[in-house]
């Protein structure tokens, strides 16, 4: 079966009101522009874009209004939108918890768009792109890491990093290579 590759693009959509999201921002910002880079690619090749996004246990909250409230607040929240906001033809879900898989209609949307290999990028590359990452593999989806487009604390990034590559849960690649193996 050939390959048909989509990216999914984590929990890039925040009000930045947690512990540590002074120090996670800036990081979020430059991922949220390098996965817009790679979401280009995507689009040129009319490949699905998923967003997976938490809902901040707000269960009355859509996908549209949580981009809204998050270009609204203004900051950091307002300047991730302005990179990778959704557009036309873009895919979401909402998440209660940490993997895109968990209590969420993902697996299903991946089968009907025919996927089996996923590009992941978003935040926080510890947190709910590992937990993703390890479910994609569980369900047998080849799966890679835009090594430039994800976002965590830098003391946890590099143990994350080392995390993906010995389990084998997927490929960490930078954007150049990711785009060459992946889409070329």
């Amino acid at each position: 079966m050939a390959s048909r590759t989509a990216l999914l693009i984590i929990d890039v959509f925040s009000l930045f009101d947690f512990p540590g999201a002074d120090e996670l921002a800036p990081a979020a910002i430059d991922a949220a522009k390098e996965a817009a880079r790679i979401r280009r690619e995507f689009d040129k090749r009319q490949l699905p874009v998923i967003y997976a996004n938490d809902n901040f246990g707000d269960w009355q909250r859509d996908f549209p209004q949580l981009v809204r409230d998050c270009r609204h607040n203004g900051g950091s929240s307002a300047e991730v939108v302005k990179h990778i906001g959704p557009g036309a033809g873009h895919y979401f879900v909402l998440k209660p918890k940490h993997s895109a898989f968990l209590a969420t209609p993902l697996a299903i949307l991946l089968a009907k768009l025919k996927v089996n290999q996923l590009v992941l990028c978003g935040m926080a590359l510890d947190s709910c792109v590992l937990a993703t990452a390890l479910d994609a593999n569980s369900r047998e989806y080849r799966t890679v890491v835009a090594r430039q487009a994800v976002a965590a604390l830098p003391d946890r990034r590099k143990a994350a990093l080392q995390v993906l590559a010995h389990s084998g849960a997927a490929k960490v690649l930078d954007t150049p290579e990711l785009i060459k193996e992946c889409l070329g």
